[in-house]
């Protein structure tokens, strides 16, 4: 039976109770009135699930049927309430604890076999003098080049628990033989920020991509190391950021807002309203700031930004983020897995509660944010309804801000479609982009390493030259691209951007890749000449009486 078939069922059963036949067996499950509604509905499963044990017309696998029944009542709860089973929790938690267990290599599937893109910066693969462009070829003696080797075999045979041992063969270029690593496996950091360097004169630029466990501390750092650079105002980039813990959220709101304001304020059913304060000196109190956001920024994104534009701290700048105000609490089940269950909203200071509307279904609300590309919002901000049962004041200034779900930006920022066309699209889609920028490293890294040594050199040297582009263009017709002339006139920049970028990125350090793109984010490009014409002073923001 189809797990979507038994969620349903079940779930139904949960809602409606049995009302089939009964007439040779009866459940055991009459109560007396004073009993809980809970323990009732509790029983009252339990002897279906024994009915079926027992007497249904094919075998059947309960814990499957359990799983299923979690899950389909969660999803009839609220869209952000999931059931994560036992063998998934503990990679389902990497991204939030800010680190994971294993050997420490960021890698691609290449040609059908594991190529190490860069070791990471401390772990042991680093250690043992594990390098960019090696292959590894046996894991434990087992072949796995050239076997169909997925992203999910490379997890299950490079990840686990630190002190472990794993050996691996490893084909170098300019090696005859293989050589083989003996790796004790290590706790190894998964890093929050993306990249934090100078935009432009005075300008410091921030990229997060998710609130985990150890990114204020890489935030520190990276203020720190922008300050001496002579940033005096900050762009943080908060652009498809989906979130991650309150706890972290708070913290970071906290670094731009003095005194004991309110960050946020959360209450539930079973929780009364709970106020959390500014509590700390911020680094980054005073001066200009300016948080960018779009459709895929959610959850603490939201939390972050929203304090910000209520406190009238700074500018939000993009897009309507994505409308995610409920707060999870993980709840521990018998067999070791786990539910994370919603139990409060969260309130901006202004008293928005950013959750978009849910009671169309899950499916409704996943599809949400497709629609806003038919509806024409990520052009214009025109096509959204703002009643003013949604508008609300900010604490200083008074300008109006709109809850009803999502950030609204204080600047829009459409998404910029002049260098898009379907050839560019088809381009992305097959990943050639990246695969050819891999191949193009591998052939060339010795050269490009010598030529190339640090991100300054390589962002101001480095071009894309003619006959790159002609085997570009012939690797892509290889792969089942016809040459479209038209979309390459429309898109030619753009692509070649994309291949330095990526380029970058494999021969230096991921930072580079932003670097180099961030002439394609517009909304970036937008907050630079925010700050720089005048626009800033006009917004009517009370950031220097922080």
């Amino acid at each position: 039976m189809p797990q979507s078939l038994l969620s349903s069922l079940l779930v139904g059963i949960l809602a409606l109770g049995w009302s089939g036949s009964a007439n040779f067996i009866q459940a055991q499950t009459n109560q007396p009135e004073s009993q809980p509604e809970s323990q009732s509905q509790s029983q009252k499963f339990n002897a279906l699930l024994y009915y079926v044990n027992q007497i249904y017309v094919e075998e059947v696998d309960s814990e499957a049927l359990v799983e299923a029944a979690i899950v389909g009542m969660l999803e009839e709860m609220d869209p952000h309430s999931v059931y994560i089973p036992a063998d998934e929790l503990q990679a389902a938690d990497e991204p939030l604890n800010g680190n994971f267990e294993g050997v420490g290599i960021q890698f691609n599937i290449f040609k059908d076999t594991i190529m190490v893109v860069s070791p990471i910066s401390g772990g042991p693969s680093e250690k043992l003098g594990i390098m960019s462009g090696d292959r590894i070829v046996t894991v434990d003696g087992e072949v796995v080049a050239g076997t169909g080797v997925t992203n999910k075999d490379v997890q299950r045979l490079l990840k686990g628990p630190k002190g472990t041992k794993v050996t691996v063969g490893i084909k170098r270029s300019g090696e005859k033989e293989l050589l083989d690593f003996e790796i004790i496996r290590d706790k190894i950091p998964i890093f929050s920020l993306d990249a934090a360097h100078m935009v432009a004169p005075g300008i410091g630029y921030i990229k997060v991509n998710r609130f985990a466990k150890t990114t204020m501390t890489e935030m520190y750092e990276a203020l720190a190391k922008l300050r001496l650079e002579g940033m005096d105002d900050l762009i943080l980039d908060l652009q498809g950021n989906g979130g991650g813990m309150l706890r972290t959220a708070i913290q970071m709101a906290d670094e731009f807002l003095s005194g004991d304001k309110l960050l946020v304020y959360t209450e539930g059913r079973a929780f009364p309203r709970e106020d959390t304060k500014a509590r700390i000196p911020g680094r980054f109190e005073k001066g200009r700031l300016v948080v960018l956001i779009d459709q895929g920024s959610a959850s603490a994104s939201e939390i972050v930004s929203g304090a910000v534009q209520d406190w009238d701290r700074g500018l939000i700048v993009g897009r309507r983020s994505f409308g995610k105000g409920l707060v999870q609490r993980p709840v521990n089940l018998p067999d070791g897995s786990a539910v994370r269950l919603t139990v409060q909203k969260y309130y901006t200071p202004s008293g928005r509660c950013i959750q978009k509307p849910y009671d169309e279904g899950v499916d409704a609300y996943r599809l949400e944010k497709y629609e806003r590309y038919a509806s024409g919002e990520l052009l214009s901000l025109d096509s959204l309804e703002l009643p003013d049962s949604l508008k609300y004041a900010t604490r200083i200034q008074g300008r109006t801000v709109y809850g009803g779900g999502g950030i609204l930006p204080d600047i829009f920022v459409p998404i910029d479609t002049t260098d898009n066309s379907a050839y560019f699209s088809r381009i992305l889609r097959k990943g050639l982009d990246n695969r050819f920028a891999l191949n193009y490293v591998d052939s060339n890294r010795e050269s490009l390493e010598q030529e190339y040594p640090t991100e300054d050199e390589f962002i101001r040297d480095f071009m894309v030259s003619e006959d790159m582009v002609e085997a570009f263009l012939a690797f892509v017709e290889e792969e089942g691209i016809e040459f479209d002339e038209e979309g390459w006139d429309t898109s030619r920049e753009a692509i070649l951007l994309r291949l330095k970028a990526m380029i970058g990125r494999n021969v230096l350090e991921q930072s580079t890749f932003y670097r180099v793109i961030s002439g394609l984010n517009e909304s970036l490009q937008r907050a630079i000449q925010i700050l720089q014409d005048g626009t800033f002073e006009k917004a009517n923001l009370a950031h220097d009486s922080f």
